[in-house]
């Protein structure tokens, strides 16, 4: 008998939450079959089997969080009865990633069709279209290599919704499914929605910065017309192949640039001693994403080694992944500066929280339409404003205004960011 482990699937996971079983007890299990998908503060990643066996018992059902170690299942082998061993020497059936990890050790398992052939798909996907009775070999992929995503499933339901003399099909259930607790007897009909793996550790690293790490905030801002002219300009000639450069594509790569020569912005504190900085060789932006299951920040790494184009790649699929919560823990790790731009939503200014261990971040707002003096004429400019929160324990004031400065003046003379 075997006991299997809630594994370890990321460098800050401490527990995960059982998000769905694929076998149930009595049933068969080979190597390499799928048998659990586990919730982490990060993404739902799938498990398979190590050894053959029956599974015997599920210890941890659907829904429930335990940390890291906690028997969750247990396999048969044929061996009889082991007596209890220490955790650590537990010989786990599933695939466990030791931390910090590059990605889950097994490939996610795909539907397979009617002549065999595997179709790929998201955990998620996978798990809405069995709730909700769809065969995935009916439905088209739209993404990367055919691969369906949650928004092709979407389509499916509203397609089975719409047909006539078909029973309505039930809707479709959220990404998180979470318990509402009763309502909170306080006059103000309340409902408690509780966390789940993301937003708890979301709550966690937050407070983390905000209590822990002493900060200052710095706003500059720069004339923005050259740099939506230059934008126009690369989106006509990408016309025609599916591509397109974002305001954001350009400031990422123009912080990448503007780094590069102020590296004492990327950089982290370390306690070590009697206190370092920690310079960072490699430029590793971040790019904050409000996906559905909550802020996620994947990293385009070497991000001043890349053309604006490449960049523009990159954070589409990243940010794609982050809807499906299929990012890895690769796409997650090693940032050593962010971005979070709220441009999109209207937003003029803002200060965010350093996501740690990094030693700044950089909040973006919209480029807005203003009166400016020029020559004796009132003429209409558009401007961008941005905020910089540093950590003052590595960073001082000067350092942040010669960065910001450096920031405006390529975002003013915009071809300094694709030269």
């Amino acid at each position: 008998m075997i006991d299997i482990l809630m594994p370890r699937l990321s460098d800050t996971m401490t527990e995960g939450t059982v998000s769905a079983w694929h076998k149930k007890p009595g049933e068969a299990v080979a190597a390499g079959d799928l048998l659990v998908e586990i919730e982490t503060d990060k993404a739902i990643m799938e498990q398979e089997a190590y050894e053959a066996g029956t599974l015997a018992e599920i210890l941890v059902a659907e829904g429930e969080n335990v940390a890291i170690g906690t028997p969750i299942a247990r396999l048969d082998n044929g061996t009889g009865d082991a007596p209890a061993a220490p955790a650590a020497a537990a010989a786990p059936a599933v695939a466990e990633t030791p931390a910090p990890a590059a990605a889950p050790v097994v490939a996610p398992a795909a539907p397979v069709t009617n002549d065999g052939e595997r179709r790929a798909a998201t955990p998620l996907v996978r798990k809405v279209a069995r709730e909700n009775g769809i065969d995935l070999n009916t439905v088209t992929g739209s993404g990367p290599g055919g691969r369906i995503v949650r928004s092709d499933l979407d389509a499916a339901l509203s397609g089975a919704t719409a047909a006539p003399a078909a029973p309505a099909a039930q809707p479709a259930q959220p990404v998180q499914q979470v318990q509402a607790a009763p309502a909170i007897g306080d006059g103000r009909r309340s409902t408690a929605v509780p966390f789940d793996a993301v937003r708890q550790a979301i709550a966690t690293r937050l407070t983390e910065s905000a209590t822990t790490i002493p900060t200052f905030t710095v706003t500059a801002s720069a004339e923005a017309g050259a740099l939506m002219a230059l934008r126009a300009q690369l989106n006509k000639a990408l016309d025609g192949t599916g591509r397109k450069v974002s305001v954001n594509d350009l400031i990422v790569r123009a912080v990448a640039v503007a780094l590069r020569e102020h590296p004492g912005i990327n950089a982290s504190y370390s306690p070590e001693g009697r206190g370092q900085t920690v310079l960072h060789d490699r430029i590793n932006v971040g790019v904050a994403v409000a996906a559905p299951a909550g802020l996620m920040v994947p990293v385009i790494h070497d991000a001043d080694e890349a053309s604006v184009s490449a960049i523009s790649a990159r954070t589409k699929t990243l940010v794609a992944k982050a809807n499906d919560r299929t990012l890895s823990t690769t796409e997650m790790a090693d940032g050593t500066f962010t971005v979070s731009n709220l441009g999109m939503f209207g937003v003029e200014h803002f200060t965010a929280i350093i996501n740690p261990p990094q030693g700044a971040i950089l909040a973006v707002g919209a480029a807005s339409s203003e009166l400016a003096l020029v020559d004796g004429e009132v003429v209409e400019r558009k401007r961008i404003r941005y905020t910089l929160t540093a950590d003052h324990r590595i960073i001082d004031g000067a350092l942040a205004a010669q960065f910001l400065a450096t920031l405006t003046q390529l975002i003013q003379n915009p071809f300094r960011i694709v030269a």
